[in-house]
């Protein structure tokens, strides 16, 4: 179990330092009209976003090694801590400054792990059926309908709606992880869950770089967050038997929603003299957000 937990924790490392670089790539890269998955190549040839493949890969390998043995509201509850992790690296590599708002959010966030993770117990996979893998699979395909339809809006509403639908797709990939008995090349290549998680985390990955063409990253990351970490936890607790240990339900409820909690907030702060604005020309940039509708 420890070994999940430092790999659930450098996972957040990994999504927090990603998502900086990431900001920074789509920022410097022209904005078109809805969805377009040639948004992925031409972000290709910003530096930037090549170092962010490689960490939301390093994050995502470890993100599966967590599920193995952590319960899903633990993992994502710690992967929704990397809203904190981009917070401190823009202080302590970019040398910007958090708002006392924005510490008391990390402080929350982190006092929400420190409480949630001693109630965890162990998990294992669940033995299911077909029946919830198809249910996945019509998941991410209401995901890939949805953001679709979030892309023909404008401005913040369009980042708000591919947010929350990016935020789905993510949800559904440690939904689909949770259901792989084993990492085995042999055990994945056989398991649908495996496909859906590939195909739920392209379309994620996608909606939330176009999303941060149109609006914010507060506002993308803001409506991200809930979707991915709640909806997984709730299903894992439904249907997958994780469970906390005995005695520790409060404590583990407590915990959860402090971390969300302390997410949500510090993903929802406007930029402040540190905040998203600074982290941008602290990085060299002087691009502003590019949206088609100017929104």
């Amino acid at each position: 179990m420890l070994i999940g937990l430092l790999a659930a924790l450098a996972a957040a490392v990994a999504f927090g330092v990603a998502a900086v670089l990431q900001g920074l790539a789509v920022r410097r890269t022209a904005a078109t009209p809805g969805v377009d998955p040639r948004l992925l190549v031409r972000l290709v040839r910003q530096p930037a976003f090549v170092a962010t493949l490689a960490l939301n890969a390093l994050g995502f390998v470890l993100h599966l090694t967590a599920l193995q043995s952590l319960p899903l509201f633990l993992v994502q509850a710690v992967i929704a801590a990397s809203v904190a992790v981009t917070a401190v690296c823009a202080v302590v590599v970019l040398g910007t400054r958090l708002s006392r708002l924005e510490w008391a959010a990390v402080v929350t966030v982190c006092v929400g792990l420190a409480l949630l993770a001693p109630s965890a117990q162990s998990s294992e996979a669940a033995a299911t059926g077909s029946g919830l893998r198809w249910a996945i699979w019509a998941g991410v395909l209401a995901v890939a309908v949805g953001g679709a339809l979030a892309g023909r809006l404008y401005g913040q509403a369009a980042a708000a709606g591919m947010g929350f639908a990016a935020g789905v797709g993510f949800g559904l990939v440690g939904l689909s992880a949770r259901l792989l008995p084993d990492l085995s090349p042999a055990t994945v290549v056989r398991d649908a869950a495996f496909y859906a998680l590939v195909v739920a985390g392209a379309i994620a990955f996608l909606l939330y770089a176009t999303a941060m063409q149109h609006g914010s990253v507060t506002t993308v990351t803001a409506v991200l967050v809930v979707p991915q970490t709640a909806v997984p936890a709730v299903l894992g607790v439904a249907l997958l038997g994780d469970r906390v240990r005995e005695g520790a339900t409060p404590l583990a409820v407590a915990g959860f929603v402090l971390a969300l909690a302390g997410a949500t907030a510090l993903s929802r702060l406007e930029a402040q003299p540190g905040g998203e604005a600074a982290i941008i020309a602290a990085a060299g940039s002087t691009d502003s957000p590019t949206s088609v509708e100017g929104g």
